[in-house]
């Protein structure tokens, strides 16, 4: 699917181009009118908002016109000689071994095209791997099947942390109501980075190998669990740049997409403080005492967002994998081993353990919510602090 940005969609918008770039000036002849610029939109790579993304573009569209050229002469050579020196025009094959010129010639020609072409390449890709002086460091980790990001100080300690997963409604998906503009490419909590500051990121795997790939910032990198790769951007213009996991990852794997926000710096400034004293107010939480009221709405929310994929809306899952947690005997029976599982997760299995991706009042709100759900049926009530003390037990 393509990860498009919104501000560069070819609705009736320009597509920028470097005029001083001339692997961009023959592409704008190529798709000259509205009918080239669909075709450019839709088959070929995009320009993209940063420096290197152009870089990319340029070497893309200049080596693939090295290729047509060949092509063409090629061809055309093979095209006269096979018509000149057919046998019914009378043509006599030559009788020789060899010719040291032009084996030389056939040598050196192609060795200075791969030297020409290597050459601005390698300038493009030591600059895309130089990821030292960085404004800003965030860490992208991946999940079975969403995103964490963790903006990090000089330190790398973590200063504000939250998931981005898809905001795409069941009914969407299940063909129940109709498609949005945006259907798989829309989230709930959007990376939000400034313009014009060098952004690096850390990204790692929780579970197993996802792929951070934003197309319009030409950067893709492996979420390995265990290993921690890099890479970085500078967006120039304020946009929303879309992207999704590109790598494999299981069965809602084309549900992890990536949106980012690109503000003024200002923007962000607000943006991140506003963030970090709503993330210090949901740590707060976990010594709160709830109603039952509050813990079923607020374990529906975390029920929808981190746990419907696998055990469905109706709470019936997709047995045997995902099992049913209606009239299950985690969901009616024992509390603290509910809690455990929720927490731990169940090795060899798809349960994750959500005990460092929830806080105890979202443990204890899911387990409230899913003890009293799909026709389950509890006289307990779960409060943050039980989560603490079954957890501290353990």
């Amino acid at each position: 699917m393509n990860g498009a940005v919104d501000c560069q969609k070819s609705k009736g918008k320009v597509i920028k181009v470097n005029k001083n770039s001339f692997a961009r000036a023959l592409v704008g002849l190529s798709v000259a009118g509205a009918t080239g610029a669909a075709w450019a939109d839709q088959f070929n790579l995009r320009q993209g908002a940063t420096q290197i993304s152009h870089q990319v573009y340029g070497l893309h569209m200049f080596v693939l016109y090295i290729c047509c050229v060949i092509g063409v002469v090629v061809f055309a050579v093979m095209g006269y000689t096979i018509y000149n020196h057919r046998k019914s025009v009378g043509a006599v094959a030559a009788e020789f071994h060899d010719n040291t010129r032009l084996e030389v010639l056939w040598t050196i020609i192609p060795l200075l095209i791969l030297i020409g072409m290597a050459w601005p390449a390698t300038k493009t890709l030591i600059q895309m791997y130089d990821t030292g002086g960085e404004d800003l460091m965030i860490e992208v980790r991946g999940y079975q099947w969403k995103w964490q990001y963790k903006y990090l100080d000089e330190a790398h300690k973590n200063t504000l942390s939250y998931f981005s997963t898809l905001a795409t409604t069941q009914d969407e998906i299940h063909n129940k109501s109709a498609k949005g503009e945006y259907y798989l490419l829309e989230v709930d909590k959007p990376l939000v980075i400034p313009i014009k500051k060098k952004v690096r990121f850390l990204i790692t795997g929780n579970d197993v190998i996802h792929s951070f790939s934003v197309p319009d910032f030409a950067i893709k990198r492996d979420a390995v669990p265990g290993i921690l790769n890099d890479v970085w951007t500078i967006v120039d213009e304020p946009g929303v740049y879309r992207g999704q996991c590109s790598e494999l990852c299981g069965k809602d794997h084309g549900f992890m997409p990536i949106v980012v926000h690109a503000v003024p710096e200002d923007q962000y400034r607000a943006w991140y403080e506003k963030e970090r004293t709503a993330y210090a107010e949901r740590e707060k939480m976990a010594s709160q005492t709830f109603t039952a009221d509050q813990l079923m709405q607020l374990g529906e929310q975390v029920y929808t967002k981190n746990c419907v994929a696998c055990h469905q809306v109706d709470g019936k899952g997709l047995p045997p994998v995902f099992p049913a947690l209606a009239g299950s005997k985690i969901a009616t029976g024992d509390r603290a081993a509910h809690v455990k599982r929720v927490y731990n997760g169940l090795a060899g299995t798809a349960m994750q353990a959500f005990g460092t991706q929830l806080n105890a009042a979202e443990i204890a709100a899911v387990v409230h919510y899913e003890r009293h759900s799909f026709g389950n049926s509890s006289d307990d009530v779960t409060q943050p602090i039980d989560v603490l003390n079954i957890v501290s037990a353990q």
